[in-house]
C-alpha cells in the first residue's frame, strides 16, 4: 500500500464561469504540479469546497487528476461527505478508477461519540478491499469533531487498510501522540504549513497544504533539504515558506490561492457560492505582495 509522504498539494477546484467544474483547467493545475516536484495530490478536500460539490462532481475531480497523473504521482482522493452512505459511495469509486487510497475526513456539525466515530471508520474500512489505504483526517476546528488518540488507535487496530492520519489543527504534542500509534509504523501528516519542518524533525511523514497550491517550490525543498540532512536550508526554506503562508492567508480563503494561480499562469477558476472570489483591490494588492516571489 503507498502511503503519502513529503509535500501533499491539497488542490483548489477550479469552477469556470458557469459554476461547473472546469475539467481543462484542472488537467493543467495537476501537470503544473507534478512538473514543480510535489510527492502527492490530494484533490475534493477542504481546500477542494468538498462539501460546496454533488458526489458526481466530486466524481469528476477524482477521475480527471487519477487520469492525468498516470501514476507518476500518489494520488490519494478525499471522499468524506456528510453521510456514510455517500462517503461509501466515493471511497468505491477511488478505488474503482485507480487511485493511490483515500482520505476521510470526520463527520461534521453532529457531534460524535468515540462509539459512533469508530463505528464510522469501520464502515467506510470495510466497504474497500483491506490492501486499499485510507487515512483519517482530523480538522475540529472545522468539522466540530476530534479524533482522540485512543479512538485512532483503535479504528487502527480493528481496520487493516487504515493506515494514517492527517491531522490538521496546530497541536504538536497531540501530534506526537499519533505518530506512537502501531509502535510509530502509523503514517501521520500534518496540515500546519508553517510547522511543516518542525513536524518532519517529530517524525511525521510529510505536510498537507493548500499553500503549497500555488507555488509549491519552497515547500519542496524544504523536503528534500531534510531529507538530505540539510538543516541549515531546510530552516531557510521554511522561512520563506512562511511568508508565503502569510500573504496567502493561510487557507483563510480559498479564493486567494485560485487567484495566486492565475498569476502563475494558470485558471484558478471561480468560487463556489456562496464563497466569493476576492475582488479587484484584494488582487492588485496580492500581485504585489507575491512578486518578489514570482522568479
Amino acid at each position: 500500500m503507498k502511503k503519502m509522504y513529503g509535500v501533499i498539494c491539497a488542490m483548489t477546484t477550479p469552477f469556470d464561469e458557469n459554476d461547473k467544474v472546469d475539467v481543462k483547467a484542472l488537467g493543467d493545475y495537476t501537470e503544473y504540479l507534478i512538473n514543480k516536484g510535489v510527492h502527492c495530490l490530494y484533490p475534493a478536500g477542504t481546500t477542494g469546497e468538498m462539501l460546496l460539490m454533488t458526489p458526481e462532481e466530486r466524481e469528476l475531480l477524482a477521475e480527471t487528476v487519477v487520469k492525468k497523473a498516470a501514476g507518476r504521482v500518489v494520488v490519494y482522493i478525499h471522499v468524506g461527505t456528510m453521510n456514510t452512505k455517500d462517503t461509501i459511495r466515493l471511497a468505491q469509486h477511488a478505488h474503482r478508477i485507480g487511485a493511490d487510497g483515500i482520505g476521510v475526513v470526520t463527520p461534521s456539525f453532529f457531534g460524535m461519540s468515540d462509539r459512533a466515530m469508530i463505528q464510522y471508520y469501520q464502515d467506510i474500512s470495510a466497504s474497500v478491499p483491506e490492501d486499499f489505504p485510507i487515512y483519517l483526517y482530523a480538522i475540529p476546528q472545522c468539522s466540530a469533531n476530534d479524533l482522540k488518540p485512543e479512538v485512532v488507535a483503535e479504528i487502527a487496530r480493528t481496520c487493516k487498510n487504515v493506515i494514517g492520519i492527517k491531522y490538521s489543527f496546530a497541536d504538536m504534542q497531540r501530534l506526537k501522540e499519533y505518530i506512537k500509534i502501531r509502535d510509530r509504523k502509523f503514517s501521520v501528516l500534518f496540515g500546519a504549513d508553517r510547522l511543516f519542518l518542525p513536524a518532519l524533525v517529530s517524525g511525521a511523514d510529510g505536510v498537507v497544504s493548500g499553500c503549497a497550491g500555488p507555488w509549491p517550490d519552497h515547500f519542496v525543498k524544504v523536503y528534500e533539504a531534510f531529507c538530505k540532512g540539510d538543516y541549515d536550508t531546510a530552516r531557510k526554506e521554511q522561512l520563506i515558506a512562511d511568508e508565503m503562508c502569510t500573504i496567502l492567508k493561510a487557507g483563510a480563503d480559498m479564493a486567494v490561492f485560485k487567484t495566486a494561480l492565475g498569476f502563475a499562469g494558470l485558471r484558478g477558476g471561480c468560487m463556489r457560492k456562496p464563497l466569493l472570489d476576492i475582488t479587484e483591490a484584494e488582487k492588485k494588492q496580492l500581485y504585489a505582495d507575491l512578486k518578489p516571489y514570482m522568479g
